[in-house]
């Protein structure tokens, strides 16, 4: 019986992947007939437009990196964090101590995100010299990452309970972590987290209610309140 149940599990699954197979070369198809119609004019508009969005594209990094994204970087001070929130649409600042080792794992792999998602600014704070920072936003665990969409912190990683409580993690975990609170453009599946063993993730995220500190808006002065 088992058998029989296994056999036409997979049928059904190769069935639909023929059927995707199919869909995908019926798209391409289409694409092409559609590129062999086109005149001239017409295909010299789209080399056109294409290249319109490569210069843009190109423009909008160099005014990330102008920004001081592309590099995982120490700021000094709480007056430094406000400033850079504001410059930036994403942002996410590791709140980190020195004696702690699991600062360090943090640290590895923000290193290599800061170079791949350079649409985002990643940054780190001392958080034993930043005290009124760290209360006003209700940090207590160490590490922790503040996540901070326009000007707003939308989200927290608390801990490595996210990332399948584990120091193992693997830097497409804490990849697909920040992709689920929309703060990096992640090309993942969101449904599929890739976790090193999914039985180690027995929590939900740590996401705020909206009536908490951690949807407050920063502006010039918040440091000063």
């Amino acid at each position: 019986m088992a058998a029989d149940t296994s056999e036409i599990f997979q049928k059904a699954l190769q069935n639909e992947l023929l059927h995707t197979a199919k869909v995908v070369e019926e798209h391409l198809d289409a694409e092409i007939q559609k590129l062999d119609q086109m005149d001239e004019d017409e295909l010299e508009c789209l080399k056109q437009r294409r290249l319109a969005a490569l210069k843009k594209a190109q423009q909008q990094k160099q005014e990330w990196l102008s920004k001081g994204h592309g590099e995982y970087r120490e700021i000094p001070s709480e007056r430094d964090f406000f400033q850079e929130v504001k410059e930036s649409k994403n942002v996410v600042c590791h709140f980190y101590r020195d004696t702690t080792f699991r600062c360090q794992i943090m640290d590895k792999h923000l290193t290599v995100l800061a170079k791949k998602h350079v649409e985002t600014k990643f940054l780190k704070l001392n958080a034993e010299k930043s005290l009124f920072l760290c209360e006003r936003l209700r940090i207590k665990v160490i590490p922790t990452l503040a996540l901070v969409k326009d000007g707003k912190t939308q989200d927290y990683v608390v801990g490595f309970t996210d990332l399948g409580n584990t120091d193992d993690f693997t830097t497409e975990t804490l990849e697909w972590r920040l992709g689920c609170a929309d703060i990096i453009n992640y090309s993942g599946n969101l449904m599929d987290p890739p976790f090193q063993s999914r039985k180690k993730y027995e929590t939900s995220f740590t996401k705020l209610d909206k009536k908490t500190i951690r949807g407050m808006k920063y502006d010039s002065d918040s440091d000063d309140d």
